[in-house]
């Protein structure tokens, strides 16, 4: 086709302004593969199928982790710190349970 890269330009411009950044990769390899008219479509047909609001995804140990720990809610004494603490299992011969590290 010989296409320099200053013809495509101004489309590739027109194109980054309608795609969202982090899927522009995407993109670009759709219409290196099956060609710019075709990859335009299907692409905004994608486009519209994707959700707009983030998905909210809960994580089982960390709820876990809050339900076991909200008993001490109540102790005033117990300081978390700004950074808090990484909670791991223990390691090593015999070793069970956890082992909780502050974040410094």
């Amino acid at each position: 086709m010989g296409c320099t890269e200053n013809a495509l330009w101004p489309r590739l411009r027109s194109a980054k302004r309608n795609v969202v950044g982090r899927f522009l990769p995407n993109f670009l390899a759709l219409r290196k593969s099956v060609g710019d008219d075709i990859a335009e479509d299907a692409f905004g047909k994608w486009m519209t199928t994707q959700s707009k609001t983030p998905k909210n995804v809960s994580d089982p140990v960390a709820d876990a982790l809050v339900a076991a720990l909200s008993n001490l809610s109540d102790y005033k004494s117990l300081k978390l710190g700004n950074k808090g603490y990484v909670v791991r299992r223990a390691k090593g011969k015999g070793a069970s349970g956890f082992v909780a590290q502050k974040v410094v």
